[in-house]
Protein backbone atom coordinates (compact mmCIF):
# COMPACT_ATOMS: atom_id res chain seq x y z
CA UNK A 1 0.00 0.00 0.00
CA UNK A 2 1.29 3.63 -0.67
CA UNK A 3 1.75 5.44 2.40
CA UNK A 4 -0.88 8.77 2.31
CA UNK A 5 1.23 10.95 4.73
CA UNK A 6 1.05 14.86 3.57
CA UNK A 7 4.27 16.44 3.42
CA UNK A 8 4.96 19.05 6.01
CA UNK A 9 3.33 22.56 4.07
CA UNK A 10 6.43 24.86 3.78
CA UNK A 11 6.03 28.19 5.57
CA UNK A 12 6.02 31.40 3.26
CA UNK A 13 7.59 34.75 4.78
CA UNK A 14 4.69 37.45 5.37
CA UNK A 15 6.06 40.07 2.93
CA UNK A 16 4.66 42.41 4.98
CA UNK A 17 6.80 41.58 7.91
CA UNK A 18 9.65 41.44 5.58
CA UNK A 19 9.54 44.98 3.83
CA UNK A 20 11.85 47.67 4.83
CA UNK A 21 10.70 49.96 7.54
CA UNK A 22 12.46 53.58 8.13
CA UNK A 23 12.61 54.19 11.59
CA UNK A 24 12.00 57.85 13.41
CA UNK A 25 15.01 59.53 14.22
CA UNK A 26 14.20 58.39 18.15
CA UNK A 27 14.22 54.63 16.99
CA UNK A 28 17.67 55.72 14.97
CA UNK A 29 19.20 56.30 17.78
CA UNK A 30 19.11 52.83 18.93
CA UNK A 31 19.25 50.47 16.02
CA UNK A 32 20.72 52.44 13.38
CA UNK A 33 19.62 54.98 9.97
CA UNK A 34 18.53 52.66 7.63
CA UNK A 35 15.75 50.73 6.50
CA UNK A 36 14.87 47.35 7.90
CA UNK A 37 12.10 44.95 8.06
CA UNK A 38 10.22 44.72 11.73
CA UNK A 39 11.60 41.31 12.47
CA UNK A 40 15.46 42.78 11.95
CA UNK A 41 14.20 45.91 14.03
CA UNK A 42 12.65 43.52 16.80
CA UNK A 43 16.33 41.26 16.78
CA UNK A 44 18.20 44.82 17.09
CA UNK A 45 16.41 46.42 19.86
CA UNK A 46 16.39 42.97 21.71
CA UNK A 47 20.65 43.33 21.01
CA UNK A 48 20.57 46.72 22.53
CA UNK A 49 18.85 45.64 25.69
CA UNK A 50 20.79 43.04 26.24
CA UNK A 51 24.36 44.62 25.05
CA UNK A 52 23.39 47.25 27.90
CA UNK A 53 22.11 44.58 30.33
CA UNK A 54 18.43 46.39 30.83
CA UNK A 55 16.63 43.83 31.28
CA UNK A 56 15.20 43.73 34.81
CA UNK A 57 16.76 41.48 37.23
CA UNK A 58 13.68 40.61 39.40
CA UNK A 59 11.27 40.05 36.51
CA UNK A 60 13.36 39.51 33.12
CA UNK A 61 10.09 40.14 31.26
CA UNK A 62 10.36 44.05 32.04
CA UNK A 63 12.66 45.93 30.38
CA UNK A 64 14.75 49.49 31.87
CA UNK A 65 14.98 52.17 29.84
CA UNK A 66 18.06 54.18 29.51
CA UNK A 67 18.38 57.65 28.17
CA UNK A 68 17.93 56.22 24.58
CA UNK A 69 15.23 53.97 25.04
CA UNK A 70 13.16 56.53 27.20
CA UNK A 71 11.99 58.66 24.36
CA UNK A 72 11.04 55.78 22.69
CA UNK A 73 8.67 53.62 25.51
CA UNK A 74 7.32 57.55 26.60
CA UNK A 75 8.65 55.71 30.22
CA UNK A 76 11.39 54.03 32.45
CA UNK A 77 9.89 50.70 32.28
CA UNK A 78 8.04 48.46 29.76
CA UNK A 79 6.99 44.76 29.32
CA UNK A 80 8.73 42.85 26.65
CA UNK A 81 4.99 42.48 25.40
CA UNK A 82 4.61 46.13 24.95
CA UNK A 83 7.75 46.34 23.18
CA UNK A 84 6.77 46.01 19.21
CA UNK A 85 3.60 47.50 19.97
CA UNK A 86 5.61 50.69 21.20
CA UNK A 87 8.31 50.33 18.29
CA UNK A 88 5.87 49.69 15.35
CA UNK A 89 4.67 53.68 16.50
CA UNK A 90 8.58 54.65 15.26
CA UNK A 91 8.66 53.10 12.00
CA UNK A 92 7.26 54.04 8.52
Amino acid sequence: MASTEKKPATRKPNAAFMKPLTPSPTLAAVIGPGALPRTEVTKKIWEYIKKHDLQDPANRRNINADAKLRPLFGKDQVSMFELTKLVSTHLK
